[in-house]
């Protein structure tokens, strides 16, 4: 059975077409969020691991060891049921500082950029052997498919195939930072493929080659010597070496890491990823055996890694032939595509970025898509040169241990990143330098030389395949030996320490307190233009405010340092770690000598992270530290802890709900940020000497409020930062409660004296005016007459004074039902009163308050406020001059000015304007009463009342911006302003009065 070349192609084009389409349809929306991000995708996807060494080469390894092919699908089984200890703290950390290769990891725990370029250089000896496995068996099966074509063509023309279509999956696109969500739909499409290919082709191993699993048993049976001849005992075999090298490239193989950390979509998909992967490897390995055992049974004369291939054709079979081809395909194409683009990006991060940046007037994201595409094709035409020189005539069972060895010296560091904070870059570099070069000179040279015949002039070791183990188990432990011992005797840098801190899955960071050179996010925009241009600083510093999900402008110092590290992640996911904190340290520095005391409130974040990982005595401190932060976050008083310098490091609930500000709001910002009234009174208290300070009045949602403050100065000791703790008590009821009781006292009072005086003095009052009466019916004497007239008059305004003095005393025990009032109806019903009365005729009185405006009260009680205000301005006001009543309408209340334009009040009377029996008129033209009333009745309806003279300027101009329907006022005028504000109805009382 042959195909042709056209055939050929038409196969390995349009599957790659349609897996490509699989893809564009994804990312361009088609297909729903939650489907493309939904756990089952995920595991799929990191199905790539079964490369073409899973479709073809586990069956060679099955001939070789037995079930100890096994070991290639437990070992990456072993390290996903390990994931919460070792795979989910990798996650937390590249996603936190959006690490997107393994370089990256270690150039970012290991603070080097020689760490970054050594593990990307080292990665090639991982990337090319895996490549060329995978060039080499869709090579090797293509030709078997037609024997005309050569081997080295058909790969030539695969690897220029696999270039385009590496760059259409993960190059296209301007930005190289974006998550590649059609390209691991596709990866789980591809899995999904080759587990129905793998699976059919046993079934059919089963059911057609055998009849059954009845005659496979009986051929096992007689044919066991046979197969035993074949294999080598894994108990004198490289059984524990393979499980460790493949647990390892769950980690640090290139694909494994970038599927597994760097297209991770959905954190939590690690855990059904934790057995839904060995899930997936154990239904793929369960046809290995069928299919080895079926091309034994067959005699087919192909090598054993391509019997899927060969059973087909040897029951002449087109479409099975077909799926085994397409299922290898599948295998192969998605392993280069993903390690190509991983390996791309190291390269562009710790290699090309470092030597040579574009400047700032260059597209800088056109720039690295272009270079990305480069290395793409100059990695893939490396891996066709390797398979030219070495990979043609290496089998792929050897090429894949080549590559799974090369990765396994990288495991020392990944445990140094998780769990040694002592552990440096000098370690790191020396171990893994010998670790690389003892693989190549016990592994690399010496299989190369049993498969090429190759002469060399210096001795090389005795490896073959039956004790290549040696070899990798003897350049795994010198590489951790040199990592431990050089790691003990050299010291690490102030910045490693703090990023062992950072990675270490046991400790918590603990950040500095320093203030940035810049003081807000337009200058670290100015401030980064230097390095990457404008444009670029805008949208990086845009991106990272809207991952923070922070305003666009920012200058709190919490918030600003909160961003930097968030730049210096995102600048890391788009070029590497190494020039990201070169770039972030260079142009966005701290102040200088100005190293303050740990940041509390992101150690306490952290710390809540870091929760369920400890145990002991560290757990229960954690526990206590926990019961006494609830106890400050639920007390009934407010609490405000602030630092030496200003910043707002607690702010407990009872604090929210006292002033309306969130502590997400001003945790972290200067204690000055926090929102009026309560930045400046705070702020003004904490700079005060005093340590109480009883009954703050503050304006609160149109009412006033009381607090009391009290503070407590913490001194920095011990390495305890130092601060403030402000106590903020509210006082308001308390307040309200003892003035009502003082108004009370003082109305029951002013009654037992009107009573007193309205018996003592009104029956002499009546009798005096008995006789003033009676003297004009007895006498015709002009003066007596006009002295009697006199008396009467005298008598009235007595009696007028007793009774204004019982309607005080009884005006705070009335009880009023209050509804929504018209409050331009109460003034113009008020004004049509006075001018009832012939005084102040030429006085012009102008309502300007809206008809629309309502209040809450009693519209008799509004009234007799408004005359008593408008009769003591016209008392005041010259001839011909005008009152104004005008104001403003806010969400809570209403606020009216009633204003004229008389002498004004001296400001020594105004602190005594309300007092029972206290006025500014003549002896004889008023009782004092007016508005002490007014004020007892604004009370009443909750409202408050305030008198200015002379009349401010920001009333007078309202009053000049106002229209003016005949009279304009005098701007120099004194006169008086009485400002009255007065609860708005709210819509619910409207829709209760409709009812």
């Amino acid at each position: 059975m042959s195909f042709s070349l056209i055939q050929l192609s038409l196969i390995v084009f349009g599957y790659l077409f349609f897996l490509f389409l699989a893809a564009y349809i994804v990312e361009q929306g088609w297909v729903p969020k939650r489907w493309v991000r939904h756990p089952v995708v995920y595991v799929l996807s990191l199905g790539v691991y079964a490369s073409a060494w899973a479709f073809y080469g586990s069956v060679s390894m099955a001939d070789q060891y037995g079930y100890g092919f096994l070991a290639y699908y437990m070992g990456i089984s072993g390290a996903f049921v390990l994931s919460p200890i070792l795979l989910k703290p990798i996650l937390h950390i590249t996603r936190t500082y959006q690490l997107s290769s393994l370089a990256d990891l270690f150039a970012f725990r290991y603070r080097s950029r020689l760490a970054g370029v050594m593990v990307t250089l080292f990665t090639l000896a991982v990337a090319l052997p895996l490549l060329t496995l995978q060039i080499a068996a869709v090579a090797e099966s293509m030709h078997l498919l037609n024997a005309d074509l050569p081997s080295t063509t058909l790969a030539f023309g695969f690897c220029i195939t696999m270039v385009v279509f590496a760059i259409l999956f993960g190059a296209r696109h301007v930005s190289p930072r974006e998550k590649h969500e059609g390209l691991v739909f596709a990866l789980a499409f591809e899995s999904l493929l080759k587990l129905i290919a793998i699976t059919i082709l046993g079934i059919t191993a089963l059911f057609f080659v055998f009849d059954g699993s009845g005659d496979m048993q009986s051929w096992l049976a007689a044919n066991q010597e046979q197969l035993i001849s074949r294999q080598t005992n894994l108990q004198e075999g490289p059984w524990r070496t393979l499980l460790l090298v493949f647990f390892a490239a769950a980690v640090v193989a290139p694909h494994m890491f970038h599927v597994t950390f760097t297209e991770n979509l959905n954190p939590k998909a690690l855990r059904p990823a934790s057995w839904g992967l060995p899930l997936f490897l154990l239904l793929m390995s369960l046809s290995v055996p069928p299919i080895l055992w079926a091309g034994i049974y067959l005699e087919l004369e192909v090598p054993p890694e391509f019997y899927a291939l060969g059973i087909g054709m040897a029951l002449n079979s087109e479409i099975l032939v077909i799926m085994a081809f397409v299922g290898g395909l599948a295998a192969a194409s998605g392993v280069i595509i993903v390690t190509t683009l991983a390996t791309a990006a190291m390269f562009l991060n710790h290699i090309v970025l470092p030597s040579y940046k574009p400047g700032p007037k260059q597209d800088f994201y056109q720039w690295l898509l272009w270079v990305r595409r480069y290395l793409i094709g100059a990695i893939l035409l490396a891996a066709y040169g390797f398979y030219r020189i070495i990979g043609a005539d290496i089998q792929i069972t050897l090429l894949g241990i080549l590559a799974f060895v090369a990765a396994v010296q990288f495991l020392p560091g990944v445990l140094g990143v998780l769990y040694w904070p002592k552990a440096n870059r000098w370690g790191l570099i020396t171990g893994l330098s010998v670790g690389i070069l003892v693989w190549a000179y016990t592994l690399l040279l010496p299989l190369s030389h049993l498969t090429l015949g190759w002469e060399y002039s210096i001795a090389l070791p005795a490896t073959n395949m039956d004790n290549w183990h040696v070899a990798a188990m003897g350049s795994f432990g010198i590489n951790l030996v040199l990592f431990i011992i050089v790691s003990l005797t050299t010291t690490q840098k102030e910045s490693e320490k703090s990023a062992a801190e950072a990675c270490s899955v046991d400790t918590v960071s603990r950040p500095s307190r320093k203030p940035l050179i810049a003081g807000n996010s337009n200058d670290i925009i100015i401030s980064l233009s230097k390095p990457l241009g404008r444009y670029v600083a805008e949208r990086e510093v845009h991106q990272a405010l809207t991952d923070l999900s922070l305003p666009s402008y920012e200058d709190r110092p919490y918030a600003l340092r909160r961003l930097r590290t968030r730049l210096e992640a995102n600048l890391s996911g788009l070029m590497g770690p190494t020039v990201a904190h070169d770039i972030i340290n260079r142009n966005l520095p701290f102040q200088a000598n100005a190293e303050l005391s740990e940041d509390i409130y992101q150690i306490e974040q952290r710390i809540e992270g870091f929760h369920d990982r400890l145990s002991g005595l560290a757990g229960e401190l954690d526990n206590l530290r926990r019961y006494h932060r609830q106890t400050l976050e639920r007390l009934p008083i407010g609490v405000c802890s602030v630092s030496d310098e200003g910043e707002v490091l607690m702010w407990n609930t009872a604090m929210e709900e006292l002033t309306g500000i969130t502590p997400g709001d001003v945790t972290g910002s200067r204690l000055t940020a926090a929102a009026e009234p309560w930045g400046s009174m705070l702020n003004e208290f904490l700079l005060d000497d005093a340590i109480h300070q009883h009954k703050k009045r503050i304006e609160q949602l149109g009412r006033p409020h009381w607090y009391n403050l009290h503070k407590s100065i913490i001194k920095a000791s011990g390495g305890q930062p130092g601060g403030t703790v402000i106590l903020v008590e509210d006082q308001t009821e308390t307040q309200m409660l003892e003035e009502e009781l003082m108004h009370s006292e003082r109305l029951a009072s002013i009654g037992r004296l009107a009573a007193g005086v309205a018996h003592e003095i009104g029956n002499p009052i009546t009798g005096i005016d008995c006789l003033a009466q009676s003297m004009r019916y007895e006498t015709d004497n002009k003066e007596i007459l006009d002295m009697a007239d006199q008396i009467q008059e005298q008598t009235k305004r007595v009696t007028r004074i007793v009774q204004s003095l019982m309607n005080f005393s009884h005006s705070g025990h009335l009880t009023t039902e209050h509804l929504p009032v018209n409050i331009s109806t109460c003034i113009d019903e008020a004004i049509q009163l006075l001018r009832l009365s012939n005084e102040g005729r030429d006085i012009e009185y102008i309502n300007e308050c809206d008809p629309n405006w309502q209040v809450v009260g009693d519209s008799q009680r509004l009234v007799q406020v408004f005359i008593n205000l408008l009769g003591n301005a016209r008392d005041a006001s010259p001839d011909f001059s005008s009152i104004r009543a005008f104001g403003h309408i806010d969400p809570h209340q209403v606020t009216l000015h009633v204003v004229d334009q008389g002498s004004g009040i001296a400001e020594d009377k105004l602190d005594h304007i309300f007092d029972p029996f206290f006025t500014t008129k003549e002896v004889g033209k008023g009782t004092g009463l007016g508005l002490a009333l007014v004020y007892s009745i604004v009370e009443e309806h909750y409202g408050h009342i305030s008198i200015d003279s002379p009349v401010p300027s920001h009333i007078l101009d309202l009053q000049q911006s106002a229209p003016a329907p005949d009279t304009a006022f005098e701007r120099n005028s004194a006169g008086t302003c009485v400002t009255l504000r007065l609860p708005k109805v709210q819509n619910h009382l409207l829709e209760d009065k409709s009812e």
